[in-house]
């Protein structure tokens, strides 16, 4: 795979006065970077969110539709979880302590995920090598969605525009089955990690563990207080499949959307920008004024600010959204965003149809 170098000559000084400007606002306002009693009055409702409505539905005796809506609940509460509580500590900027960091980031063993592959695949992939193809596996979905126009078309992708959002709830189906597999393999090969590398043996043993003890919780417990197989089946589709749905939409947001670029580098590997003023051009924010999407997505709607200050918390971000806003508009440089989650969502679904036409050269 082709070795990626970043410019390390910034004329403009972009960067080097941002961070000055944002460790500014924490020394003046006294502040951690980390999480605050917001962030962890947010962790507590998320897992109540996820849990409450599984126990109600393995512990009462429930109509279909109830306990059909209660599993829909508890896949939003998968996705909130993982966006408030899982993200923030992968990224160790939920606590100043690293302990509550690692226990937090762990709450991925019961959304279907595992740390090593996450922590690889977003932080050092996604967040280093952000819509590079080849590089960025967030915009690599195999053969059935076409998400960069470096990737090879196909006359599927003409459908896209139909079926994508149909699949995006596949994703956390996919990482209980199949990937985590998949990634491990791939990543200890090419000797892969965020931090300290694991002990091969160590991660494969972390990986079968943690396996066994989530369909212990979403498969074998429904069993044991005696719901059917199809009755679990279909209460563990519902709930993967709610959170897919959500996590899916929130991710291409960020970065497949009309707006927003997927540059290459050259041929000995070098791209033009710096990696900083890379994030600008490669991501885009959303609602930056709802307070719902804001709280929901834990931050996540402010791509941008989350891209540059990945290691500072989202109840942070709106905040430093001004300063970044002003920064990049000082440096004539892009800020990508969208006003409301429905103009973004009507654009990505444009930018899907734009992905799928045919190519003029292929």
């Amino acid at each position: 795979m082709q070795t990626i170098r970043f410019s390390t000559i910034d004329k403009t000084k972009f960067f080097r006065t941002l961070n000055k400007k944002v460790n500014g606002y924490f020394k003046e306002n006294n502040l951690k970077k980390t999480g605050n009693w917001k962030l962890y009055g947010k962790a507590i409702f998320m897992f109540t969110l996820l849990i409450a409505p599984l126990v109600l539905v393995l512990t009462l005796t429930l109509p279909i539709w109830t306990q059909i809506l209660f599993m829909m609940l508890v896949g939003v509460g998968m996705a909130g979880v993982g966006m408030n509580v899982m993200h923030d500590a992968n990224h160790e900027s939920f606590s100043s302590k690293k302990w509550i960091n690692k226990l937090m980031g762990s709450s991925i063993y019961i959304l279907a995920g595992n740390d090593y592959n996450w922590k690889v695949q977003h932080n050092v992939l996604h967040h280093t090598y952000t819509n590079i193809q080849g590089h960025d596996e967030d915009i690599d979905a195999g053969r059935i969605i076409r998400f960069s126009k470096h990737t090879k078309w196909m006359r599927i992708h003409k459908y896209q525009k139909y079926y994508a959002f149909f699949l995006y709830g596949l994703l956390t189906v996919n990482w209980a089955i199949t990937t985590d597999f998949k990634q491990s393999y791939s990543y200890l090969k090419r000797k892969l990690s965020y931090g300290k590398f694991p002990n091969p043996a160590t991660q494969w043993t972390k990986l079968i563990i943690g396996k066994i003890l989530y369909y212990a919780l979403w498969i074998a417990l429904p069993l044991f207080v005696g719901f059917t197989w199809w009755q679990v089946l279909i209460g563990f589709i519902i709930m993967h499949y709610t959170a897919g749905i959500i996590l899916s939409v929130v991710f291409q947001l960020a970065h497949v959307m009309p707006n927003t670029e997927m540059p290459t580098p050259d041929e000995s590997g070098n791209m033009k920008n710096t990696w900083a003023i890379h994030q600008l051009y490669t991501t885009s924010n959303f609602a930056p004024k709802s307070w719902l999407v804001g709280f929901f997505t834990g931050g996540l709607n402010y791509q941008v600010e989350h891209h540059l200050f990945s290691h500072i918390s989202h109840v942070h971000y709106k905040k430093l959204a001004k300063i970044v806003k002003e920064t990049a508009q000082e440096f004539k440089l892009p800020y990508n965003e969208y006003k409301t989650m429905r103009r973004a969502i009507i654009e990505h679904y444009k930018q899907l149809n734009v992905l799928g036409k045919k190519p003029a050269f292929v």
